[in-house]
């Protein structure tokens, strides 16, 4: 058994590793963990000694392709309760993640696949981050660009937003920013603040917030970009 401290360190190492497409560094999972450089590799030795984990000194960590496997499953929990949570309880989409958190490490795999089962085995999350299926593969997701790209005048249509933390999440839900809306690039400012236009009216968004946010462009009816 794994306790839920190494299960969330194989969660992060997984998720920055897919980011970098590379090794993941000491500071880096630090700074997404909130703790300190000596207290991560500490862990990555007990995770390395588990054949999660590969380090090579000076050039970082990796998981193995079991780490991989541990990772996919806790995301699929993970991603799961999110689902859960705003479908059949009413939690907004912006609020689930810590909840969703503090669930991942206590559920079961027959829980979790009567919840995929219940709500008709979605692909995504309500963010739009793919859900690994029983098997642990991930759907195929569609080619998209950060918002922060995005050229001036184009319409887009939101496909994931990357969860950074939940005060970022509440600020793009205020903002009527979310998956599946969409969203015309009414400015771009060479400073970095990115005007749209969204369901709600018009909305400035910092180029911190808006990196976070994957899109894809909306297509005229006979497939030519608009």
């Amino acid at each position: 058994m794994l306790s839920a401290v190494m299960e969330d360190y194989i969660k992060a190492i997984y998720t920055i590793e897919r980011d970098s497409d590379g090794r993941v560094s000491t500071s880096a999972l630090a700074d997404h963990l909130e703790v300190t450089a000596p207290t991560v590799t500490s862990m990555l030795k007990k995770l390395e000694e588990r054949g999660l984990a590969d380090r090579e000194e000076y050039k970082g960590v990796r998981l193995t392709e079991e780490g991989k496997l541990v990772a996919l499953e806790i995301l699929r929990h993970h991603r799961l309760l999110e689902a859960f949570l705003t479908d059949q309880l009413d939690y907004d989409w912006a609020d689930v993640h810590d909840e969703a958190d503090r669930l991942e490490h206590h559920v079961s795999e027959e829980l979790t696949n009567r919840i995929a089962e219940a709500l008709g085995n979605p692909p995504v999350d309500p963010h739009g981050d793919p859900i690994p299926d029983a098997n642990l593969s991930v759907p195929t997701e569609s080619d998209t660009i950060r918002l922060a790209d995005a050229n001036e005048g184009k319409r887009v249509t939101v496909r994931r937003i990357r969860h950074q933390g939940d005060a970022e999440l509440r600020y793009l839900a205020d903002a009527g920013v979310r998956p599946e809306v969409e969203l015309t690039i009414v400015d771009v400012a060479p400073f970095g603040m990115i005007t749209v236009e969204t369901p709600a009216g018009e909305q400035s968004l910092p180029e911190d917030i808006s990196q976070l946010i994957e899109v894809v462009p909306v297509a005229a009816a006979d497939g030519v970009e608009m």
